[in-house]
């Protein structure tokens, strides 16, 4: 679901047929002023949204933006300002927070992993454990936090796993019949293999035919192993539990990317309030 079309579900979902709290208590007529304010520290993220969602609420809203995304914040820190009519500031407030808050703790979430391989040419990637109908917002998130997106679904990347490969009758199976269907479709997409040890390494390497290959519950050692058989002619990704404490061993290794499903996966979003300028 494109972003356009999430904001718009989301406040049919939220407002229904009107926000009769504020329409009941709060005259028609009246304006205000409110800002968003963080209560916990991390990088910021879903600040465009914000503003997306303002203008589709109430399109005389006025927001100035004092945080950009990707910015670190502290506690403390107003990260914008919205001005107008009081009923569409309320209307429009949990649903800017909740962007907001899953976006940064996904973005401060990545940054924490990124950080931890400073200096080290691999690079983080998501996954497609995502909240369903939230992914491109979570994808955006992770880059907005200095992580790399992988595909964004079934449609964009070619990626055999190893149910793929064994209901195919094989590795040479899966990717001969891959680029079959591809030229007879005339679809050029990447193609990526999950290898479960160094002798299915070897198999998709006499195969060829590959962009990249995922070392799939590897050591760092058996990576290290897998990269100099590889020798530069794949791109190399790591993946299946690695976590922040074995994340630099494993970049050590060589390896290309480390794709990380805890990113948008397991997420406490960050502390952030709306809260009226009076």
């Amino acid at each position: 679901m494109n972003i356009d079309d999430l904001i718009n579900a989301s406040l049919i979902e939220d407002i229904g047929d009107g926000d009769h709290t504020s329409l009941s208590c709060v005259p028609e007529n009246a304006n205000g002023k409110a800002k968003l304010l963080v209560k916990e520290s991390g990088i910021i993220a879903g600040v465009e949204i914000a503003k997306k969602v303002f203008q589709r609420v109430d399109k005389n809203l006025k927001v100035e933006v004092f945080i950009n995304d990707g910015s670190k914040i502290n506690v403390g820190d107003i990260v914008l300002t919205v001005e107008g009519k009081s009923i569409s500031i309320l209307s429009a407030e949990r649903l800017v927070l909740n962007f907001m808050q899953r976006m940064s703790g996904i973005a401060t979430n990545t940054n924490s992993y990124v950080e931890l391989l400073k200096g080290l040419k691999t690079k983080v990637l998501d996954t497609r454990k995502t909240t369903p109908g939230m992914r491109e917002i979570e994808k955006l998130a992770v880059k907005i936090g200095g992580g790399e997106n992988h595909r964004m679904g079934l449609y964009d990347m070619i990626m055999i796993k190893d149910n793929h490969s064994d209901f195919a009758g094989g590795i040479e199976k899966a990717i001969l019949s891959t680029k079959e269907y591809l030229h007879r479709n005339n679809k050029n997409l990447k193609i990526e293999i999950e290898a479960r040890n160094i002798n299915e390494v070897k198999e998709v390497i006499k195969v060829g035919g590959v962009d990249r290959i995922m070392l799939d519950n590897f050591t760092p050692e058996s990576i290290k192993e897998a990269v100099k058989l590889i020798d530069g002619r794949y791109e190399t990704e790591a993946s299946g539990g690695i976590t922040k404490e074995t994340l630099r061993a494993f970049a050590e290794s060589g390896v290309d990317y480390i794709s990380v499903g805890a990113l948008t996966h397991h997420i406490k979003s960050l502390d952030l309030s709306l809260k009226a300028i009076k």
